[in-house]
């Protein structure tokens, strides 16, 4: 995952999901995943045209990154247009939240079964868009956050509390490492402004001085 982006969050998928719509007797079923690389959205194509292998169309397109630097879609033999962009498009204009259209990571498969009636070039527009809109209103987001990781080293009797007390004090707890001697929790914060200082403020009140933050640079976080 990039960490000299612009982008300190973005929404994206919270695992995947699956939705179907008929529209004039024409079957078109939406699979979202969540992916992190081209390949991972290309594996997700090529699984779908082997378990669909009797549909007539398996139009795709995906958005990657938290600045969107990789953004593809493919038609699949749909007439040019009429279904990746509009895909593409659904997914890169998705509301998050109000005023934010921010969403990333993302991989949209439209599997068509045609019924026999032909949409047109517009028809096909609406429908590959609204396939993929749909989905998305059901579909489990999340937001992501690139935050500064600290680890702090505590011995085996103080963890447990020093867990709790961080908790409470609304810190970021993002799990426990124990070594042979020392037990290191590692939270994530956002280093804007003066959060920094103030967590370290906190640390030296919870701990009594007794612990150190080391800084072990930034990530990419589910934000629970």
């Amino acid at each position: 995952m990039d960490n000299d982006s612009v982008a300190t969050a973005y929404t994206t998928l919270d695992g995947e999901h699956v939705a179907e719509l008929e529209i004039k007797r024409s079957r078109f079923i939406t699979y979202l995943r969540r992916v992190e690389s081209e390949p991972e959205a290309r594996a997700l194509i090529s699984e779908l045209r082997k378990k669909h292998f009797d549909a007539r169309h398996h139009c795709s397109a995906f958005l990657l990154g938290p600045d969107r630097t990789a953004m593809r879609s493919n038609d699949d033999g749909e007439p040019s247009g009429t279904a990746g962009i509009p895909m593409l498009d659904a997914l890169a204009k998705r509301e998050t939240s109000e005023g934010r259209t921010d969403l990333s990571d993302v991989v949209a498969v439209v599997v068509r079964y045609f019924g026999g009636i032909l949409l047109g070039a517009g028809g096909l527009v609406r429908a590959y868009s609204e396939s993929v809109s749909s989905a998305l209103d059901t579909a489990p987001l999340v937001r992501r956050q690139r935050l500064r990781i600290l680890g702090i080293n505590s011995d085996y009797a103080a963890v447990g509390r020093l867990e709790n007390d961080l908790r409470a004090a609304g810190v970021p707890v993002l799990g426990t490492d124990y070594g042979p001697a020392l037990a290191t929790l590692r939270v994530g914060l956002n280093d804007e402004g003066n959060i920094l200082a103030m967590f370290y403020d906190r640390l030296a009140t919870l701990s009594a001085g007794a612990s150190n933050a080391e800084d072990l640079g930034t990530e990419w976080v589910d934000a629970r």
